[in-house]
């Protein structure tokens, strides 16, 4: 269970925003949700910033009231939409989206997303002195000090229930199969969903694997009986690596298919994690915000929410567990 702190509110906010950033993850709308009904109970007024950034400079605000926020919390995407803004690189961007909330009565912002819109929230704090918390939110899990973030654990759902298919089709014709995950910098999702999906192979950026190493794990598979195989490659910075892999392993006597799952890992209804790790996060920036803080993120340390600023978060690379990938490694022999 999350330890959830107590948080005395020390300044009196009458109205703030809340905005979603970068990639979609699954459970943002759960977040927006409990960032505008923690904020309402607590006598503060919620705009909705739509489009992220980009929505922000176009000056594109909704009042959010308990209602509007109604039946979202089962809905993947999210509710408020999200942008990369370039344009949000200049600092005298950031003076203007500064200029902007101002005018229009805001305090306080609630920024959802991940390292990019972690940067841009910092920046837009430390030149304008305007108060920011960050939640977050990308399917990557790929955020320093926090253990999870908004949308892995159903972007890993949704991958396994793929695999566990994959695999019934893979044992029918006795194949290889290369599983492509998201993950171009990070192998957080490939590992999870190796590990759960009692892949033979994992491969991802941190750690590489020559072709002679993955055909001796299927060679060793096959000396035990095996008659098929499923590999998980996470997608790397350039497109087309499974592709490229899946030739190499054939010309090495091992014919492989490739199956990309792609943007399916980033729809679909939030799982129930997701759902209470949004929740929680949602009112914890609010209630931080209401108690002085700000220019940091809300993450979980050790199943208890923490508040990080985000000079530790930005730019900082989070790794992945080498005892699970060992394990993994050794499951798979």
């Amino acid at each position: 269970m999350l330890k959830i702190p107590t948080i005395q509110a020390r300044k009196k906010y009458s109205s703030i925003g809340v905005l979603t950033s970068g990639g979609d993850a699954p459970g943002m709308n759960a977040a927006i949700r409990a960032v505008v009904r923690y904020a309402i109970v607590h006598g503060c007024q919620v705009h909705g910033i739509l489009r992220g950034y980009s929505g922000l400079l176009d000056e594109q605000m909704i009042p959010l009231e308990a209602t509007s926020v109604a039946n979202i919390i089962q809905r993947g995407g999210t509710l408020l939409k999200t942008d990369r803004c370039e344009a949000f690189f200049k600092k005298s961007t950031r003076k203007k989206a500064a200029e902007i909330l101002r005018k229009k009565g805001l305090e306080g912002l609630v920024v959802i997303g991940g390292d990019g819109s972690f940067t841009g929230a910092h920046l837009l704090e430390k030149e304008n002195d305007f108060p920011v918390i960050g939640v977050p939110g990308t399917i990557d899990n790929d955020i320093a000090q926090t253990d999870d973030t908004i949308g892995f654990d159903t972007a890993v759902s949704t991958a396994i229930e793929a695999i566990d298919r994959i695999r019934d089709t893979a044992s029918s014709h006795d194949r290889t199969f290369l599983v492509e995950v998201m993950g171009r910098s990070s192998g957080f999702i490939a590992l999870q969903v190796g590990m759960a999906g009692g892949a033979e192979t994992i491969i991802i950026p941190e750690r590489k694997q020559s072709i002679q190493n993955i055909c001796e794990t299927i060679d060793r598979g096959i000396r035990r009986g095996k008659t098929s195989s499923i590999i998980v490659v996470a997608e790397g910075q350039k497109p087309g690596l499974s592709a490229r892999l899946a030739q190499e392993l054939s010309q090495s006597g091992h014919p492989a298919k490739v199956c990309i799952l792609g943007h399916t890992q980033r729809g679909g209804t939030p799982t129930a994690h997701d759902r209470v790790l949004a929740s929680v996060l949602g009112a914890s920036a609010v209630a931080y915000l209401m108690a002085g803080k700000s220019s940091a993120m809300v993450g979980i340390q050790n199943s208890q929410v923490a508040l990080v600023p985000f000079s530790k978060v930005i730019g900082v690379k989070k790794q992945v567990s080498q005892d699970l990938l060992q394990l993994a490694q050794e499951l798979s022999s």
